[in-house]
């Protein structure tokens, strides 16, 4: 860590999904909290039958309607969960309430992640010199999560109606922290989302890859997380 605290890096972020835990087995337990909810309401409609085709319709259907709405992934699954019910006959206003009590199921479970095994340590090693903060292009609260206290901010991409690469995310994140991309290094698992937008936003970047590679934009590569606290050590000395 930086002698005597001083650093022109205040906030280290991070992408949570397939960085801080695998988010496969959450997601999975989460569509099928939706669906049994959904299947247990209207049994007659046998949803789990929709084609492919008639689910792409509707997404299509939304997105021209709304185009803002692909960045706000929350706001698009209870919406198509909406359209989709009323599409097999089920009344306007049924159809919004019961898509919001499916997305409540939905989401319930999709906070039940289990953290990796290095994670918790890793982040409160940081935190004795660093803001943290979290930055998905997913709809994760990671306050909901049992990491959430080692966190200073958490941002999600739908609030500010933007994803990941684009630079702009990073930017306004950062900046309602009241820090310059400047001062933070981003870590993430995706190169493109994480290692290529940090970088196009100014910001340092660390690619989180367990299978190893390497990068000509990441300014370091850790295979293990317990290995970021001395990359991040090396590239804040690097840095002066």
């Amino acid at each position: 860590m930086p002698a005597n605290g001083a650093s022109s890096i205040r906030l280290i972020s991070f992408d949570l999904d397939d960085t801080l835990w695998d988010v496969k087995p959450a997601l999975e337990a989460a569509e099928a909290a939706q669906w049994r909810y959904l299947e247990q309401r209207f049994p007659a409609l046998t949803l789990r039958l929709t084609s492919d085709q008639e689910k792409g319709i509707i997404r299509n259907q939304l997105l021209s309607e709304q185009p803002a709405i692909a960045h706000r992934i929350s706001q698009f699954r209870e919406a198509f969960i909406g359209r989709l019910l009323q599409s097999k006959g089920v009344a306007r206003a049924e159809a919004k309430e019961a898509a919001s009590q499916a997305f409540a199921a939905f989401y319930s479970e999709r906070h039940k992640v289990s953290v990796y095994a290095d994670a918790r340590a890793v982040l409160e090693n940081l935190k004795r010199d660093f803001l943290l903060g979290a930055l998905t292009n997913g709809n994760a609260d990671v306050n909901r999560t049992s990491i959430g206290s080692c966190f200073d901010y958490a941002w999600r991409a739908e609030q500010f109606g933007v994803s990941k690469p684009d630079p702009e995310l990073f930017k306004r994140a950062f900046q309602a922290a009241g820090l310059t991309p400047q001062e933070v290094i981003h870590v993430g698992d995706c190169h493109d989302n994480d290692v290529l937008g940090a970088a196009q936003a100014g910001a340092q970047a660390i690619w989180y890859n367990p299978i190893g590679g390497s990068s000509a934009v990441a300014n370091a590569v850790v295979r293990h997380l317990r290995d970021l606290p001395d990359a991040i050590c090396d590239l804040v000395k690097s840095l002066g």
